[in-house]
């Protein structure tokens, strides 16, 4: 049944046109299309294994339009906005908790207390913030993301590590994120910022999925 593969491979070819991944995305559909043809064990003639690769995968020409359309999604607006979403992120926290310090007002220091009470779920929260960045660039930008995707997490990753040995040296008092501030706090921040790049990563290969 190598005749509905080839037929459709071929199809998609002359409808990616000039596409600058051509070469990466006929190989990521050949996979797909070798793993319907394991599972289509069932498929009585070619006619049947056609409509099921489409019926799977979509049309030639409507993949084709999918990956033109994304050509217009800038990766370098991308990028920047998640860099820019994860310093609003941590740039919000710093300055709660500096105001909070500073100028100890009553409601502040009321939504201070609730968000100490609550860190795994904040920590967890913001692994999801991770897991999106490599998500929507899967998504966006398929197999030619990896690069992308590398470059945005460790720009995204400046602020995160900046605010660490702002903390380690005391340039930030320890006192301030009392009573965060203790050793398992710690090891549990430094685990979590070790597993930013799986879990990215993770949310890329879903991201990547979704896209076909």
């Amino acid at each position: 049944m190598e005749r509905p593969k080839n037929k459709f491979l071929a199809e998609l070819d002359n409808r990616l046109g000039n596409h600058q991944d051509k070469k990466s995305i006929l190989m990521e559909y050949e996979a797909h299309i070798d793993e319907i043809l394991i599972e289509s064990f069932d498929c009585k003639d070619e006619k049947e294994m056609t409509e099921r690769i489409r019926l799977r995968l979509g049309a030639p020409e409507e993949i084709a339009a999918i990956w033109k359309q994304e050509l217009s999604v800038t990766p370098s607006n991308m990028k920047w906005l998640f860099i820019v979403m994860n310093i609003l992120f941590l740039g919000g926290g710093s300055l709660l908790t500096y105001f909070h310090n500073v100028f100890q007002w009553n409601w502040l220091t009321v939504i201070w207390s609730h968000l100490t009470a609550i860190p795994t779920l904040i920590a967890f929260i913001y692994m999801f913030f991770w897991a999106l960045l490599g998500y929507e660039i899967g998504k966006g930008f398929g197999h030619g993301g990896r690069r992308l995707l590398n470059k945005t997490f460790l720009l995204s990753l400046i602020p995160n590590l900046l605010l660490m040995v702002l903390t380690v040296f005391e340039i930030i008092p320890h006192s301030w994120f009392e009573p965060l501030l203790t050793r398992t706090f710690i090891l549990a921040c430094i685990l979590f910022t070790m597993l930013l790049y799986p879990i990215s990563w993770l949310g890329y290969r879903w991201g990547k999925k979704a896209s076909i």
